[in-house]
């Protein structure tokens, strides 16, 4: 029999901790998971409970999410920012729609394993019950938290102009909404922000803070804060706000200064935008030690890859192909996107197709074991590609070796091997599995190819 547990709202706090105290109360709607079957929304409480802040860069795709967790980061956020630059090639004022954002956490979570991501819901696409509905389909897409704020629609970055925020009363009561989605089973921690700061006030915007707490909020954020001294009267809240977890933004890319081509034709508009964030940029150990829990990198990802796809497309203009040091290798990009994973993985299904024609009782017979056929008794190649001036690892994945006219696919430094001659040849021989078949280098590589 599994051991169950509850998976009502909890922030992974201990009750015996100070900051339980401070938790909210809802305990409503509580659904049962079996405690062998961890989920994301899991792996962040347990974050949480941890002593050091938690560094969440960015994303916006799928590619984006898996470099994110390929890296090592705690948690991603995935950004209404980048996700509407990147998918739409539009500003963040609203014109990304819930459908677009769902489907887009889709994609980031079946492109990741395990690592928590919250999603950006913004003002939860509507009323009270749009809100629910809203947390009910980010918490199936997968996301461990979602963020939800108090912006007027349209909305925007909280740090451009025209700031404009809802009463109180109705922000209160879509914090209080997401939280009953919650409570009601949406397995997924909510996010509260408040862009009052800049709309309004800092009084406003730290009132707005407690009241979310209040509500239910799992997390708190209030985006735009201008000063050190702002930042620490956020995490310096009392009452239910005391003891949940607070959110700092570094918004990067500070400077009013535009770094455009001469060409760009909306050059001359440059000064009609914001320059940089409001928020001050600080480390991770002095936000740490101000009281914060998580530190979002909203810009980082995205503004490297404009300014890198600019450059690559300048080049190309002029007729020249980047450099394999801004690009990396097409063993790079392969292994970038997961090609290694997915070979070792098909492998697991390959099967013996028959061609065309042939009977199933044929087939069946040409599936058995020859002994008076060269072809391997291994059934796989182990390919290792090292950086020859390193010896670093750049890649190591088996291949089926029925795949084995296929190879230059995958590897094409080994263009004009002839891997069928080689391996009649080996198995004309004692063959020893522990020697490579290959050996062979290439530019900077160096592939070694086994029999397995």
């Amino acid at each position: 029999m599994h051991t169950v547990k509850s998976a009502c709202h909890s922030s992974g706090i201990s009750s015996s901790s100070p900051a339980s105290k401070a938790w909210p109360r809802a305990r409503r709607g509580c659904i049962v998971l079996a405690a062998n079957s961890p989920s994301r929304t899991d792996a962040l409480r347990e974050l949480l409970k941890g002593p050091q802040i938690l560094k969440g860069p960015c994303c916006h795709d799928g590619l984006s999410a898996r470099l994110i967790e390929r890296a090592g980061f705690d948690f991603a956020f995935m950004s209404g920012f980048c996700t509407a630059g990147a998918k739409l090639g539009a500003p963040d004022t609203g014109l990304l729609s819930y459908a677009e954002m769902v489907d887009t956490g889709r994609y980031v979570h079946e492109a990741t394993k395990r690592i928590p991501i919250i999603g950006d819901g913004d003002t939860g696409y509507g009323n009270a019950m749009n809100v629910k509905r809203t947390v009910r389909g980010y918490a199936a897409a997968g996301f461990a938290g979602i963020l939800i704020e108090d912006q007027a629609w349209p909305k925007s970055c909280g740090h451009v102009r025209g700031k404009r925020v809802v009463s109180r009363e109705e922000a209160v009561s879509r914090i209080r909404a997401a939280a009953d989605a919650r409570d009601e089973g949406a397995d997924i921690l909510i996010l509260a922000r408040s862009d009052a700061r800049q709309a309004e006030s800092l009084d406003e915007a730290l009132a707005r803070a407690a009241a979310f707490a209040d509500a239910g909020a799992d997390m708190l954020f209030i985006d735009a804060l201008a000063s050190k001294e702002e930042m620490l009267a956020f995490t310096q809240l009392g009452g239910a706000a005391e003891g949940l977890p607070k959110m700092a933004n570094m918004l990067e890319g500070g400077g009013k200064t535009p770094i455009l081509p001469p060409e760009e034709p909306h050059a001359m508009m440059a000064n009609m935008l914001e320059g940089g964030g409001k928020t001050p940029i600080l480390p991770p150990e002095e936000l740490q030690a101000m009281g914060f829990k998580l530190v979002a990198y909203p810009l980082s990802l995205l503004g490297v890859s404009i300014r890198a796809m600019e450059r690559a497309l300048a080049e190309l203009k002029a007729g020249q192909v980047p450099d394999v040091r801004d690009t990396g290798t097409f063993v790079d990009m392969q292994m970038a996107v997961g090609f290694p994973e997915y070979y070792e993985e098909e492998a697991r299904y390959a099967i013996s197709t028959p061609s065309s024609g042939t009977s199933s009782a044929a087939a069946a017979a040409s599936s058995k074991p020859d002994s008076s056929s060269s072809a391997p008794r291994s059934k796989f190649f182990r390919v290792v590609i090292k950086d020859k001036r390193t010896g670093v690892v750049k890649l190591e994945t088996r291949i089926p070796a029925g795949f084995i006219g296929g190879m230059t696919a995958l590897i094409p430094q080994v263009a004009g091997v002839n891997f069928e001659e080689m391996v009649e040849a080996a198995m004309g021989e004692s063959l020893d599995l522990s020697k490579p078949l290959l050996d062979y280098e290439s530019g900077n590589d160096v592939i070694t190819v086994f029999l397995e």
